[in-house]
């Protein structure tokens, strides 16, 4: 008697709880890959979008001709265009309300840290998701894998001579489990170690650009 080891088969003919484990790493993957492209794009665009506005900022344009093009804009400003927008609506608000020139200035720089956190929020929302489908996946795939292979020996108790053909199929079938775990798992962890890089590096031009607009701001007081 010769077993049917097809994929399909092997599926559909497993234990209760091992297709259950399946069905979450299946989940698990194609939701990890949904994430995974649409990082991709807000990261790009981010990218783009700071690219573009360093552009105007430093092509030496006045700034309040810069607030009022951002400002005029129908949608909210992002990433470091917000920053800036925020940091300069404060900082022209309390210059006509105090002379107080640091408290001018630490105004607009804490309204622009609440934006900067606002901002790497935004950045970081859906890593911790990968990050977590990354280190359980495999743990989960071979959850499944060892209670199929306890159920393939167990049912060897009832049987005078065990052959090879009688435990394949449940073998197999609990392997699945583990393959399925680190198709999830692997391309969850690459996309994490690489967005992860590219979120602090886009964190630290957000900083950076803090430390610069403040020292213009200050520039300007003087």
């Amino acid at each position: 008697m010769n077993a049917d080891l097809s994929l399909i088969t092997l599926i559909t003919e497993a234990s209760l709880l091992v297709k259950f484990v399946m069905l979450i790493l299946l989940a698990t993957s194609l939701y990890s890959w949904m994430l995974i492209f649409r990082k991709r794009s807000e990261l790009a665009l981010a990218k783009q979008n700071a690219d573009s506005f360093e552009d105007k900022f430093w092509a030496g344009n006045e700034l309040n001709r810069l607030y009022e093009d951002i400002s005029a804009r129908p949608h909210t400003s992002q990433g470091m265009e917000g920053i800036f927008e925020v940091g300069f609506k404060e900082f022209v608000r309390l210059k006509k309300t105090s002379d107080d020139h640091g408290l001018v200035l630490e105004g607009a720089q804490r309204v622009m840290r609440i934006s900067l956190a606002r901002e790497i929020d935004q950045l970081e929302m859906s890593l911790s998701f990968l990050a977590t489908a990354g280190s359980t996946s495999p743990y989960i795939g071979l959850f499944g894998t060892v209670w199929g292979i306890m159920n393939s020996f167990r049912a060897l108790s009832n049987v005078q001579q065990a052959t090879l053909a009688m435990v394949a199929p449940g073998i197999s079938e609990a392997l699945i489990a583990t393959a399925m775990g680190l198709f999830a798992a692997i391309p969850a962890v690459i996309a994490y170690n690489r967005y992860s890089h590219e979120v602090e590096r886009l964190i630290n031009r957000y900083d950076t650009f803090v430390e610069e607009f403040s020292s213009i701001l200050h520039r300007q007081q003087i």
